[in-house]
């Protein structure tokens, strides 16, 4: 196998004292409580979504005309592309109280979204400890710059997404590790972790190929549209809700508040979105299960920025700041922080 440069892993820095707005006790422990049942309306809810959406086109596919398949294809890829978020929700462990059933779906998500959940389990970790704090966080890096152009390359088609992740899965398969980053997180001197990964890259590439081999063979060639691509089309809602995590705030600080970014959209999209539109809480209070961070902004709000009211105010928030930072790029958003109670 052909060598590649490496690097040192970047040494970590002391562990940050993050400000987390005090809760009470007995309330926090309520907020920590996982419940199957709960993790399983949300788990079993987004997939019968998918799976009513992904039947719609494929009934329409044979039934009804171009135009409408063509619309029901695109819904479905709107709501497919939440897979990140789920496995993102899983893999924290907090969905449900069993631990087979986390990691189960875990798997099933990462397999239907193209997603290397052991890389960026791995990555996580790190970017909970060190939010927007590098070295020590790489994973998101600020300032963020999103375009217009960006927008529109993922809100339809992302032909470049595809073939990223196809030649990403393909490179982490063979064990080719590269970048600062990657070689952080998966060094020379740990090739059990770096078998780890390259062994569901290999089961990402096997099992698509299987079923795409197969539906073929079937004539079904809707399923690989509907499972396969499904990632890689109708981005433009999971865009709006996904990039205003960090976008436009601060780096290098120990506040939530100033670093990650609330925001209150409808019902329909907190559930598809798995309820990361409550992102401060959720790094505040990591382990409180998803369907529960509304209760915990209910409890933390009084302490916390304005949130703004739906997906448009707040892109209307971000580009302001991003035109400020486009014309200065030392300019830092002034967080309309309540007085700290720490």
């Amino acid at each position: 196998m052909m060598q590649h440069p490496q690097t040192e892993p970047a040494k970590r820095a002391a562990a940050i004292d993050w400000y987390r707005t005090p809760v009470d006790p007995a309330a926090l422990k309520k907020l920590y409580a996982r419940s199957d049942a709960q993790g399983c309306a949300q788990t079993l809810g987004y997939l019968a979504v998918l799976v009513v959406t992904g039947s719609t086109a494929f009934y329409s596919a044979a039934h009804w005309p171009w135009w409408a398949t063509l619309m029901a294809v695109f819904l479905h890829g709107t709501c497919f592309a939440f897979q990140i978020n789920a496995v993102h929700e899983l893999g924290h462990g907090t969905v449900f109280r069993s631990k087979r059933l986390n990691i189960f779906f875990t798997h099933l998500y990462a397999f239907l979204g193209w997603i290397n959940h052991r890389m960026f389990e791995t990555s996580h970790v790190r970017h909970h400890r060190s939010t927007l704090h590098p070295p020590d966080d790489l994973e998101v890096v600020a300032p963020i710059k999103i375009t217009l152009k960006d927008f529109l390359r993922s809100a339809i088609v992302n032909i470049d997404a595809l073939l990223h992740v196809l030649r990403f899965t393909v490179r982490i398969a063979r064990g080719r590790f590269e970048g600062e980053w990657e070689l952080t997180l998966f060094p020379e001197s740990r090739p059990e972790k770096r078998r780890w990964a390259s062994e569901w890259a290999w089961i990402l590439l096997a099992g698509h190929a299987a079923l795409i081999c197969v539906a073929l063979c079937l004539k079904l060639w809707m399923i690989p549209i509907l499972v396969t691509f499904a990632p890689f089309y109708g981005g433009w809602l999971f865009f709006l809700c996904n990039n205003t995590q960090h976008v436009g705030l601060r780096d290098n600080t120990s506040d939530f508040r100033a670093c990650c970014r609330t925001f209150l959209p409808n019902p329909i999209v907190r559930f598809l979105y798995w309820r990361m539109n409550y992102h401060t809480e959720h790094h505040m209070y990591v382990g409180v299960p998803c369907y529960h961070l509304g209760k915990l902004h209910a409890l933390i709000e009084h302490d916390l920025p304005p949130s703004p009211m739906g997906i448009a105010a707040t892109w209307r928030e971000i580009g302001a700041i991003l035109r400020q930072q486009a014309e200065n790029p030392s300019y830092e958003h002034p967080i309309p922080l309540p007085a700290s109670r720490r």
